[in-house]
């Protein structure tokens, strides 16, 4: 069985983040805590390793993994284009438990699945999650659980799911039991565009609408 990696303890967070990058780079997979719930994570530009997440989850590529990024600037970087209600947004919800829907990029050479030309991306607030990310760069990252169970709270929840299909699991305690919120923003790029809960997570839409106000969509 893949090893788990206790966070807690400096000699294990070392090494455990020392193969969590050499796994990634390789392109295999790593169960990594977020601040919602546990993560399970692939390199975003190679389509093999994201391949490998769909199918160690059992989704199928009409489930496109969101990305996880290690700072704000890879949101120009990777959307087409970034309506100012999603810069007020970032402002005040990340790093935080709000993944947001855009355009991607066209220039991007990755394939995360049937993604329609769009790509969900946030930040999370998690220090571990921002370090690993801060060294292997975007990582496609789904909740760490196989598909129709519940999300792993705990990197051993992850591990009796996952198994061998990842390579490293860091544990980093017990995470959260809330998904992220996620909202479609491609709307807004229209005239008089507005925003879409796809599903209501730890951030509340009255929390949302409180910033962007009438750029909501009406519930």
């Amino acid at each position: 069985m893949a090893p788990i990696y206790d966070c807690s303890v400096e000699a294990e967070l070392l090494t455990g983040m020392r193969l969590a990058r050499a796994a990634i780079s390789r392109g295999e997979l790593v169960v990594l805590p977020t601040d919602t719930v546990y993560g399970v994570a692939a390199d975003a530009f190679s389509p093999a390793a994201v391949q490998r997440l769909l199918d160690a989850k059992g989704r199928t590529r009409q489930s496109p993994p969101p990305v996880l990024i290690p700072n704000i600037q890879n949101l120009d970087a990777l959307a087409q284009s970034v309506p100012d209600a999603v810069r007020t947004l970032v402002d005040v919800f990340w790093p935080g438990a709000l993944t947001i829907i855009l355009p991607a990029a066209s220039s991007l050479a990755w394939d995360l699945g049937d993604t329609k030309g769009t790509v969900a991306l946030r930040m999370p607030a998690n220090s571990l999650a921002l370090e690993l990310l801060a060294e292997t760069g975007p990582l496609a990252v789904s909740s760490a659980n196989l598909t129709g169970e519940p999300a792993a709270t705990l990197a051993v929840e992850a591990q009796r799911m996952l198994g061998d299909s990842v390579t490293v699991y860091l544990d980093g305690g017990r995470g959260g039991t809330v998904a992220s919120t996620i909202v479609d923003a491609t709307g807004l790029v229209l005239p008089d565009g507005i925003l879409t809960i796809v599903r209501e997570g730890e951030i509340t839409a009255s929390a949302i609408r409180e910033v962007v106000g009438a750029q909501l969509c009406p519930e």
